[in-house]
């Protein structure tokens, strides 16, 4: 797992850890039952604060995505494929909305984002 931490970034560094593992998570990199480092162990590798780990790993159990077991160490969770598939749907349209507002500061019309969009998913399709 490489996770990378941006000192300029302006958001906190336990929001960059959790944004990242999540994504990982979301994507299937790391999938139910993959071991995440220790808390203690991501501290040191990352060179931060075991506290801001610590609160990344509760900030990703509140989400359901990790569970942490006393003495064994925190764990990808066994959530449901629909949980996933819903919060990858919630990352899609976050990026259809910055795609949508993009096209109106170019002032393009709604059948050319379609015909864009037919365009280049066709296109992927090979």
């Amino acid at each position: 797992m490489n996770i990378l931490i941006s000192s300029t970034s302006g958001e906190p560094i336990y929001a960059q850890i959790v944004g990242q593992i999540r994504q990982l998570i979301l994507q299937g990199e790391l999938v139910s039952g993959t071991p995440l480092p220790s808390i203690r162990l991501l501290a040191k590798e990352l060179q931060i604060s075991v506290i801001t780990t610590k609160r990344a790993y509760e900030e990703l159990e509140r989400e359901g995505l990790i569970n942490s077991i006393v003495g064994k160490g925190s764990f990808v969770s066994g959530a449901d494929q629909e949980f996933i598939k819903e919060q990858r749907l919630r990352i899609m349209e976050l990026k259809l909305k910055e795609v949508i507002d993009e096209s109106r500061a170019l002032g393009l019309q709604y059948t050319e984002i379609v015909d864009m969009l037919k365009l280049l998913y066709e296109e992927e399709k090979g």
